[in-house]
């Protein structure tokens, strides 16, 4: 099924998505997409239903073609001190913000938005699968964070964050349990697991 390239009739139209929130550690990344008229459909699908290496080759194939694209991150004491829903939404507030052209209108994948510089938005319940701008958002947005956790994993390979990306998965929670929080970690979130 073909996603849907323009939500609104207006010219410069901006899709958000974000990555990360339902982590224990790491950011969370939001990305900011507007679609050159001529972009291809090509393979771009919500990110979760793409594998590593589909997403990976889809990268570059949005970075090139798109007419504007941007990503921005969160810190984890950010998320700690303003709740995950607000650092969600302030990353893509901060993604927009360096799009050099500002969109007239803003499709935001979900249900929860903060008005970004009285440009009109419309938030859409599992937007990455239903509309172009958002799929490819979000694509950038988990290729970013999941290379970002690669990284951190040499730093602290107990935990198995080159595969679970921040997860909370059996490995993770027993790291957790057996060596404590490490910096990356959200101590907002719950990491003590029986």
């Amino acid at each position: 099924m073909d996603l849907i390239k323009k939500w609104s009739n207006l010219s410069i139209e901006a899709g958000c998505d974000e990555v990360g929130r339902g982590c224990l550690c790491g950011p969370v990344v939001a990305a900011a997409v507007i679609l050159d008229e001529n972009f291809n459909q090509n393979l771009v699908n919500d990110s979760k239903k793409l594998t590593f290496k589909q997403r990976t080759d889809l990268d570059d194939y949005i970075k090139s073609n798109v007419k504007e694209f941007a990503v921005a991150e969160i810190s984890p004491a950010l998320i700690d001190q303003h709740n995950i829903l607000n650092a969600s939404i302030h990353a893509m507030h901060l993604a927009l913000d360096q799009l050099k052209n500002p969109p007239e209108f803003i499709v935001v994948d979900g249900n929860k938005f903060h008005p970004y510089n009285y440009i009109p938005h419309q938030c859409v319940v599992k937007g990455d699968s239903k509309v172009l701008s958002i799929a490819c958002a979000s694509i950038l947005a988990k290729n970013y964070r999941d290379q970002l956790m690669i990284q951190l994993h040499d730093e602290f390979p107990e935990y198995g964050w080159n595969r679970n990306m921040g997860y909370a998965t059996k490995q993770h929670c027993e790291a957790l349990n057996k060596y404590g929080p490490t910096i990356h970690h959200r101590k907002s979130f719950r990491l003590i697991y029986e």
